[in-house]
């Protein structure tokens, strides 16, 4: 299973909206066919590996590391699939939330008659595919916190001079971190002062590129902008409210940006909730956020940050420099936001620490 797992990391950020799924075919103690779900969601791992197997897949038990899908979509069940090649046992490591299945995909095969085997590496099986999860349970996506900062958590000097307080393994880093997330968020405090590319620039690892979201409720995002610019060859969503949308959508659609729309709030700016359940709605299960203060502040009060990437260089930059975040508000300690450590990593010069909510 954990064999099954590891196909489906490969293809992380490339199969939204459908989670990334492993499967590996086992006959006799010999591996006879894998496969993991394709580029865009479709082939599923199930038809991927049976099509390995051939003929081998007939007596076989297959370790599939999300339930077998039932319904009928734009490819036939991976259920009827497996019936239909013979096999003996399938072994499925977590249920599919997905109403249209949970449950329905085990079901079919037991009345087909075949042996089934639940939960193998299930906590396994739900991490990897938490977005996927979100989506469908809490109809938002998965979201990382990206933060480069010094050992005193700061984002930039008194100056304002930020580049760069990391080196460049952990710069590597950030940037695969970018190709196994649908999405890449920020706001406009960040492209105004940085003018990111938000895309993926390891070698041979460009045509991983996320979708980019500016979060831009007053449409600010220059023209001249790297964004903007390469619209065309990387997407482009700009997150801003209907009224800033009817005066001033036309100009960036024409350069190739797609404009989301949603209603502001009473100080002129977006709901961040509001904001992820429209992109959960357009297929989003996985968002890295690379923001300023500002966006990240607001999704930690509204406790939407299900995992966060702590890059920190062995510096110090005072008291009188940027900070990560702006005021949460937080005036209790009990009410700080809490996390569980998952690793610590040496990148370098620097550390990467990672971290998920410990509610999940």
């Amino acid at each position: 299973m954990r064999a099954a797992l590891a196909l489906a990391a490969r293809v992380l950020g490339q199969v939204s909206p459908n989670p990334a799924v492993g499967c590996v075919i086992v006959r006799d103690g010999h591996v006879v066919g894998r496969g993991h779900t394709m580029p865009g969601g479709r082939p599923h791992a199930e038809t991927q590996a049976l099509a390995a197997a051939g003929d081998a897949a007939r007596g076989a038990t297959a370790y599939v590391s999300l339930e077998p899908c039932s319904h009928h979509g734009k490819t036939p069940p991976c259920a009827d699939a497996l019936v239909a090649a013979g096999l003996r046992r399938v072994v499925v490591a977590a249920t599919d939330p997905d109403p249209r299945v949970s449950g329905r995909g085990i079901l079919r095969l037991r009345e087909a008659g075949m042996e089934v085997t639940e939960w193998v590496c299930e906590a396994e099986a739900r991490s990897l595919n938490e977005g996927f999860f979100r989506k469908v349970i809490d109809r938002r996506p998965m979201i990382t916190l990206k933060l480069a900062t010094s050992l005193d958590g700061m984002i930039a000097a008194f100056g304002g001079d930020s580049q760069w307080i990391t080196g460049e393994p952990a710069r590597r880093c950030g940037h695969l971190l970018r190709g196994i997330h649908d999405a890449v968020l920020t706001g406009i405090g960040t492209v105004l002062a940085d003018d990111p590319t938000l895309n993926c620039r390891l070698e041979g690892l460009d045509h991983l590129s996320p979708i980019r979201i500016v979060v831009d409720s007053a449409m600010r995002t220059p023209m001249d902008s790297r964004l903007v610019r390469t619209a065309r060859s990387i997407p482009l969503w700009i997150v801003t409210t209907e009224r800033a949308a009817a005066a001033h959508a036309g100009r960036y659609e024409k350069a190739g940006a797609e404009i989301l729309r949603v209603r502001g709030n009473a100080a002129g700016g977006v709901d961040m909730g509001e904001v992820l359940r429209l992109l959960a709605e357009r297929g989003i299960t996985r968002i890295l956020a690379e923001s300023g203060r500002a966006v990240a502040g607001s999704l930690l009060r509204d406790d939407l940050i299900d995992r966060i990437a702590w890059f920190r260089a062995p510096s110090v930059i005072g008291g009188d420099g940027l900070t990560a975040l702006e005021s949460l508000g937080i005036v209790k300690v009990a009410d700080m936001p809490r996390f569980e450590p998952v690793e610590r990593v040496r990148l370098g010069e620097d550390v990467l620490e990672t971290y998920r909510r410990s509610t999940y």
